[in-house]
């Protein structure tokens, strides 16, 4: 996963990464239970996706909607290689903080 370079798009996922570090489950919660059609408590995090219908086409769809929610350019196959939720949130929470600037590079 790259960070794109664009001023505009960088500001806005370093605001978006330091919500998303607080509350990632919540909102990949929420994400999911549209496409799985099933509430959010109901997604057990330690269960693989596919368990519960997650195909490729809802795959690469939360892909783009991570793209567009944190600014991040993910891969196609995210949710392969971290195929549950608890996985997930792990993940995007390193990628997350990694990309948020340190105080001393804020200009």
């Amino acid at each position: 996963m790259t960070v794109p370079t664009s001023g505009h798009t960088a500001t806005t996922a370093t605001t978006t990464a330091t919500a998303a570090g607080a509350a990632p489950h919540a909102w990949l919660s929420a994400r999911l239970s549209l496409y799985l059609r099933r509430a959010p408590e109901t997604i057990d995090p330690t269960v693989p996706l596919a368990e519960y219908g997650m195909d490729s086409v809802a795959a690469l769809s939360l892909c783009g909607d991570l793209e567009d929610e944190f600014g991040l350019e993910v891969e196609p196959t995210l949710l392969w290689d971290h195929p549950t939720v608890e996985s997930l949130v792990r993940h995007l929470s390193a990628v997350l903080t990694a990309t948020e600037p340190s105080a001393g590079d804020q200009r």
